[in-house]
């Protein structure tokens, strides 16, 4: 292989990772706090692959349910749980001991 050749070569080998697109983001965490009977807003910026983190620091036991059965945490006082979030969309979430709390994730691709 003359140096021509070979230095085409290794410049297309250092080219083509970066010919797929930006590298993926890391996934992040996020903490929601359950306290006075309501959920605490949920950050703006959550994605596909993030975690939530639940924190019931209420006096009663709470769940944190999502209308699509996408996920279902039971919550005793004090407690926490998380969830790693597997779609991009709305999802709706409510306690199904309180069903009046309510909430949505709001989740990019």
């Amino acid at each position: 292989m003359t140096n021509g050749r070979f230095a085409v070569l290794a410049l297309a080998a250092a080219v083509t990772p970066l010919q797929g697109g930006a590298a993926a983001a890391k996934p992040r965490q996020y903490v929601v706090v359950i306290d006075q009977m309501k959920f605490g807003p949920v950050a703006a910026g959550v994605r596909v692959g993030d975690a939530i983190i639940w924190v019931n620091r209420d006096l009663f036991r709470h769940s944190v349910t999502a209308r699509d059965g996408s996920f279902d945490l039971d919550l005793a006082p004090g407690k926490s749980g998380e969830t790693i979030i597997r779609k991009a969309g709305m999802i709706a979430f409510a306690c199904k001991y309180h069903p009046r709390m309510t909430g949505i994730i709001k989740v990019a691709q």
